[in-house]
């Protein structure tokens, strides 16, 4: 497990490119047969990548949780970016395809995930919440994720937002999830940028084009901004105090995971780019 303590906006601003990249960037999600945790203190939230190929993988809790499992205080959302695959909760089996989602609720003890085809194997990209109450465990197909189109050809930010974790769609403690996808053309994401002080997120950047092709992830205080460049299936987290915003080298989606007082998608403190330096 990777762990991650908060950083004050008054810190963030002093660190260099590599400071940056310790503190805010997860480089590697995704690795054959291997569970990878990355525990963020900002609001306690959990983001990971879950590969099986020759073998079924399971979530471990540890003694940074104090819990006797994973999800005995926690929720959990996972959405597959692989090949087609499982994910057993408590003995009860589902199946996930590419781009479908499935959101487990507090309370379940034993979690099980696997691939369908190990030349094609699953790659399920997780986030994890405390949770205060049990929730039904759901899943999401495409067709049942909410989308929302947003964005100009003009502007190069034409994007659909598909809400999967989100009250629209189901109901959860405090755990909103979802997968953005740029029109073809458009280049920038959440652009005009925005912050929200009730809440936190964690963008993962894949699909990424081309193989050289990169994402420069906008971060920081408005009038403070830094960048860092990511590449595909890597992570970042924002705090509340920073905008989060890219554009790419090439097409990309990405998956964001919010936490925080408030659910309402459109609770946000949007920034003029004029105000941006």
């Amino acid at each position: 497990m990777d762990i991650r303590e908060p950083i004050h906006s008054e810190h963030a601003k002093t660190l260099d490119t590599d400071g940056l990249r310790r503190e805010f960037l997860i480089e590697t999600l995704f690795a054959p047969d291997r569970v990878t945790m990355t525990y963020s203190h900002i609001d306690r939230i959990v983001v990971g990548g879950i590969q099986p190929v020759s073998k079924t993988l399971t979530i471990e809790t540890g003694k940074e949780f104090g819990t006797e499992y994973f999800l005995e205080r926690r929720e959990l959302g996972v959405i597959n970016i692989g090949g087609p695959g499982t994910v057993t909760v408590d003995g009860t089996t589902h199946a996930l395809d590419r781009r479908e989602g499935l959101y487990v609720g507090l309370g379940h003890r034993d979690l099980a995930f696997a691939s369908d085809d190990a030349d094609q194997p699953a790659k399920f990209y997780y986030a994890s919440a405390p949770a205060h109450a049990a929730c039904p465990t759901v899943k999401i197909t495409a067709a049942d994720a909410q989308p929302q189109k947003l964005g100009d050809p003009a502007t190069a930010n034409v994007r659909t937002i598909n809400k999967y974790l989100h009250p629209d769609v189901l109901k959860s403690c405090q755990l909103s999830m979802g997968l953005t996808e740029l029109a073809p053309g458009s280049l920038w994401n959440t652009m005009p940028t925005h912050t929200h002080e009730r809440r936190m997120e964690v963008y993962m950047y894949f699909d990424i084009a081309s193989e050289d092709g990169v994402v420069f992830h906008m971060m920081g205080k408005p009038a403070e901004t830094r960048h860092i460049v990511m590449r595909n299936e890597q992570a970042v987290i924002s705090p509340s105090w920073s905008i989060h915003s890219g554009v790419g080298t090439a097409s990309y989606c990405f998956i964001w995971a919010m936490i925080g007082e408030n659910q309402v998608f459109e609770d946000m403190d949007f920034v003029a780019p004029k105000d941006l330096r």
